[in-house]
């Protein structure tokens, strides 16, 4: 594709790397046959080549209006266009770019401003939304079925491991999963001291800046992401062997520190190895497959769904990895019909566009219940909530299942 950029954007890091993903667009419409948003609304606008045609329209220099930003917001960004391209278009980091343009161009409606401050002010913020998480909780029988299936049920954590290990990773505990789901992080570390290492947090460790970056305050995600390269530091110069992350939509982000602090000089590098250090957990644990099979061999017998979240399967694109542990575990794991498809969660993005994000929860759900699971696991925090509020059947996150194993094993 060929661009002409405006004189706004031209010569900048953020215009040299927009203009050089425009140029690998084709216009071949791959892309179109695996976007949610188009499948559902059939416009070429709601689908990544359309959107990149606005894209490049307000880099042209032509000014944004509001139904630009319309189809941009209605964007999940979950990213299968990327595994669909042939060229390699890497859609996530041009819509990042288009946004913030098309936000400092077109003023949103006063509803839209003051709901999308409430959630990049709040959800990042531990010390704000726990108390509001548990308030939530005391009245949940109480609460319209919109704010109900926000707020889960009351979860005990468990017990964290207190074993001394000479193996140590780290973990980052995630905004919103600590006060939602505490036992997913207990979980985590009780599989991995099963298995002879030792999970440690860091105290300072806060928001991988998800949040706050991808609704438009670039500024304050780039914050949140070097006070947590700053809260690392110390354990990585002490040698952890890794940072885990158990919620996929936090690992795709801090995998893309090195590339998103690339410009500052004072954190560009240890971004970078913050970067090569970071895995999810389905990525450490292949490595202790023989010996996970051998405790949890017949220890799970119900019938498992997984939902691959987009974060894991495009974001970071991890496929495979945990239907590989479960199975290589005797456990009886199916992959649904339409399984590369988003169900809908996507982040704030079941908030800020909720009739969207259930017609896509639905659909995903018909497909999970036609393998007739006993239960439906995940990787990601928000898909497992929003999963979970459209069905009866148990959604979990798949390290408590092998953690439950574990423990019948013991």
């Amino acid at each position: 594709m060929q661009t002409n950029l405006a004189d706004f954007i031209k010569n900048t890091p953020e215009g040299e790397e927009a203009d050089s993903i425009l140029r690998k667009c084709v216009h071949c419409g791959f892309c179109t046959a695996t976007c949610p948003t188009y499948q559902l609304l059939g416009d070429e606008l709601d689908g990544p080549r359309g959107r990149i045609y606005l894209m490049k329209q307000v880099l042209e220099g032509k000014k944004a209006t509001f139904k630009t930003m319309t189809h941009l917001d209605r964007c999940l960004t979950c990213r299968n266009c990327e595994s669909t391209c042939p060229s390699g278009v890497q859609y996530g980091r041009l819509v990042d770019i288009g946004r913030k343009i098309v936000e400092q161009q077109v003023e949103r409606p006063l509803s839209q401003r003051l709901m999308r401050t409430a959630l990049k002010e709040t959800l990042p913020r531990k010390w704000l939304f726990k108390p509001a998480m548990a308030a939530g909780q005391m009245v949940r029988p109480l609460l319209p079925q919109v704010l109900k299936n926000k707020v889960p049920a009351k979860q005990d954590a468990g017990v964290w491991p207190r074993t001394q290990h000479a193996r140590k990773m780290l973990l980052l505990e995630g905004c919103v999963q600590p006060s939602m789901s505490p036992n997913i992080n207990s979980a985590t570390a009780r599989v991995l001291d099963a298995l002879g290492v030792q999970l440690v947090v860091a105290p300072k460790a806060g928001c991988c800046g998800a949040i706050r970056y991808h609704m438009n305050d670039q500024d304050g995600g780039l914050n949140d992401m070097r006070n947590n390269v700053d809260a690392w530091w110390p354990y990585v110069e002490s040698g952890v062997e890794a940072i885990v992350m158990n919620a996929s939509g936090c690992g795709v982000t801090v995998k893309e520190y090195g590339h998103l602090l690339a410009h500052d000089p004072k954190y560009a590098q240890k971004a970078q190895r913050i970067s090569e250090l970071t895995k999810d957990v389905s990525e450490i644990l292949p490595a202790f497959e023989a010996e996970l099979a051998q405790k949890l061999q017949g220890k799970i017998k119900e019938r498992v769904a997984y939902h691959p979240p987009c974060t894991l399967q495009h974001g970071q694109q991890i496929r495979g990895k945990v239907e590989g542990v479960l199975r290589a575990a005797g456990v009886d794991v199916q992959l649904c019909a339409d399984s590369h498809l988003c169900c809908g969660s996507a982040g704030t993005y079941s908030v800020l566009q909720p009739e969207l994000s259930y017609q896509l929860r639905d659909n995903k759900l018909a497909n999970l219940q036609a393998t007739k699971p006993d239960v439906i696991v995940s990787a990601n925090i928000g898909c497992q909530t929003h999963l979970q509020s459209g069905t009866d059947t148990p959604v979990t996150h798949w390290i408590e299942l092998v953690d439950r194993a574990l423990s019948k094993a013991a």
